[in-house]
């Protein structure tokens, strides 16, 4: 009876180190996560930046073809970076 005890507690000692690693595995990712949103979070901030500095260079060039393929590519990159940080949010 009391090997069968020694040996639950081993168990029980073994089963406790591997959550503990596995939340420390965990609590990293989540730090990284947490800085690649913030990362993502300030290129979204200069994308919008470049955003409003096409639409103003259009405003007074007039020629509002390239600025639409500019902004349309600056937009889908947008787009992606938002897709990123939902996915990270989850």
């Amino acid at each position: 009876m009391l090997d069968r005890l020694k040996s639950q507690i081993e168990k029980l000692i073994s089963a406790y180190e591997m959550e503990r690693d596995r939340n420390s595995t965990l609590e990293a990712q989540a730090v990284r996560d947490r800085e690649e949103i913030i990362a993502l979070k300030a290129q979204i901030i200069e994308l919008n930046k470049q955003i409003d500095s096409l639409k103003l260079t259009a405003a007074f060039s007039g020629n509002s073809t390239q600025d639409t393929g500019a902004r349309q590519k600056v937009e889908q990159l947008i787009r992606e970076i938002d897709k990123c940080i939902a996915l990270m949010e989850e």
